[in-house]
């Protein structure tokens, strides 16, 4: 059983390049269920109603958010219509939406996983949420024994904070990897409880700007120190993410690997 994971989709780059390439990525690595973080998605702040269809209309299985999840403030009124969204579990109640759920996966040579999809924010150079470690401990055995796989999408700043949470959830959680930063580390590994984990699994969106946004609009605010309305880059694009190997029987990854392609644009 093969699960992909994708980083922190940026703009409309970036759901153009998922509409065209994440086919070929499901066929070409025998992709079973899908997660993409689409808290940027709509101009690289948040996620409208149209733009979570759009995604949802792919091959995905879950989006996952972050802190920019009530950006586009639509999604606080209709994020109960997607059973398919996941924002920050660590919000206070009450909260519109859910911070975790249980999907079905069909296998391709029979059978079915249930997995858990769990979103969480950090606390450091974060929006000032619930402590994440506290707000999962109690659950951890509950939502182990209901699911054959949990994987947690840990949207944090630092890296400290989300090692220490990868740590603190080993062997509990089938995977712990980060997002938020944009920019992918190269620290996967299996720890000793056997969870996966990553530090951040990257962007899916254009690869010549900031984090995202246009490069020299960033240089400016740097130099100048005046704020300026952020515009999303153009140019190419890049895909980050992993790809999570299951072993079926004994339900752990086996194998984690890091996706990292880039594609050129006339733009």
């Amino acid at each position: 059983m093969n699960i992909l994971i994708l980083g922190d989709v940026y703009g409309r780059p970036g759901r153009n390049i998922l509409k065209e390439k994440l086919p070929q990525l499901i066929t070409e690595h025998q992709i079973d269920f899908t997660i993409v973080n689409g808290e940027n998605a709509s101009g690289g702040n948040g996620l409208s109603t149209k733009n979570a269809k759009e995604m949802l209309s792919l091959p995905i299985d879950v989006i996952t958010m972050g802190n920019h999840v009530w950006q586009q403030k639509e999604l606080l009124e209709t994020i109960a219509d997607f059973p398919q969204i996941i924002r920050p579990l660590n919000y206070p109640d009450p909260c519109p939406g859910k911070g975790y759920d249980f999907f079905t996966c069909e296998l391709k040579n029979g059978g079915s996983k249930t997995i858990c999809v769990i979103n969480l924010s950090g606390q450091i150079f974060m929006p000032n949420l619930n402590c994440p470690f506290n707000t999962m401990a109690p659950l951890i055995g509950t939502l182990k024994s209901s699911a054959d796989l949990v994987l947690i999408d840990f949207h944090a700043e630092a890296t400290s904070e989300k090692i220490a949470f990868g740590y603190f959830m080993d062997s509990w959680a089938t995977a712990v990897y980060g997002t938020h930063t944009h920019v992918q580390t190269a620290d996967e590994r299996i720890l000793e409880g056997g969870t996966a984990y990553i530090t951040d699994i990257g962007m899916t969106g254009p690869i010549d700007g900031v984090i995202g946004v246009d490069r020299q609009i960033i240089i400016d605010t740097m130099l100048t120190k005046r704020p300026s309305r952020f515009v999303t880059a153009t140019g190419n694009v890049q895909i980050n993410g992993i790809i999570l190997a299951i072993d079926e029987i004994e339900n752990k990854v086996s194998k984690i690997t890091r996706l990292y392609e880039t594609y050129k644009t006339d733009k």
